[in-house]
């Protein structure tokens, strides 16, 4: 099997990305192979970053099996958690400077407002449940995985972009901490966000209709993936990301972040989903398809890799 060559021999920087949120599934698999080959063909750099911010259920345990089960599979990186690199830390919870710094720059430059609205606010305002919002994009599983599509934002909040009126006290230059509140990034509505992907071709997303403003800051202290993936793909001079095509148009809320914080874009390959034999996007809560469960059942990583998904049990 060829492998990455020890030194790069080109400017191409690719990463790969998993979530410690739970074992790897066959979808994870295919996706970081692509990644890695990707890499390989090219003669360039590869990284692994492991993006660990979400508080309550991120594991060491599921990080620690990430990066055996990703070596098992034959893959290898240059830099990460476990080998260090120039573009270090590796590790997301550990590169809150890089989103503050990133937070700051989209304030000051007036794209961010705060927002008070809980998820009751925003129900209430969408006019549908939580759970009938989640079914309706999902099909029958019910809560949303953290980073999946979010329903677009009724923009409530808008009004108070700017000088902020409803926080007492300071000003947008005298913010320095975004904990506590909810901050949105506003998009301009009716633009078309467009990009060439290089695997699904020509992708066109349209602000205000087919997303909303979206959080880049959590109230709970978190950076949102869509703010933490941008500053940290432009901080490790990524040139490429590699990942799943349910996040198409993550990319679109992507490219707006680049243009307000001043970043290049990367290039952007989307892969297309595993399903299950029922038709279903696989999620780690298929446990039996999880890369664990499948080598406990004798799979090889060339099953994993290329043949028919085994019925779950």
């Amino acid at each position: 099997m060829a492998s990455l060559a020890p030194t790069p021999t080109s400017s191409y920087r690719g990463r790969l990305a998993p979530s410690p949120t739970g074992y790897l599934h066959v979808g994870h698999a295919r996706t970081f192979w692509t990644a890695w080959q990707r890499a390989r063909d090219a003669g360039g750099a590869l990284a692994m970053r492991m993006e660990d911010l979400d508080p309550d259920r991120s594991r060491s345990s599921y990080a620690e099996a990430a990066i055996e089960d990703l070596r098992w599979l034959g893959i290898r990186w240059h830099e990460g958690p476990d080998k260090g690199g120039s573009f270090g830390p590796y590790v997301q919870s550990r590169r809150r400077a890089f989103y503050l710094a990133a937070w700051r720059k989209l304030l000051r430059r007036g794209y961010l407002y705060p927002c008070r609205c809980s998820r009751k606010d925003l129900e209430t305002a969408l006019g549908a449940p939580h759970e009938r919002v989640s079914a309706a994009t999902h099909g029958s599983f019910g809560k949303l995985e953290p980073f999946d599509d979010e329903p677009i934002y009724p923009g409530t909040c808008r009004i108070f972009q700017g000088n902020i009126p409803q926080l007492p006290g300071p000003t947008v230059n005298e913010i320095e901490i975004p904990d506590g509140i909810n901050w949105r990034f506003r998009v301009p509505d009716g633009e078309a966000v467009e990009f060439v992907d290089r695997n699904l071709g020509p992708q066109r997303f349209v602000a205000g209709e087919d997303f909303g403003d979206f959080v880049v800051w959590r109230r709970d202290g978190v950076p949102s993936y869509q703010l933490a993936c941008v500053a940290d793909d432009a901080a490790m001079s990524i040139s490429e990301v590699v990942r799943g095509a349910d996040l198409l148009k993550s990319t679109a809320r992507q490219i707006l972040l680049n243009r307000a914080l001043g970043y290049n874009n990367p290039s952007w390959f989307h892969c297309r989903l595993v399903v299950d034999h029922n038709g279903r996007r696989l999620a780690k809560r298929h446990d039996s398809l999880s890369l664990r469960a499948l080598r406990q059942r004798g799979l090889t990583p060339m099953n994993i890799l290329s043949a028919e998904l085994p019925v779950e049990v």
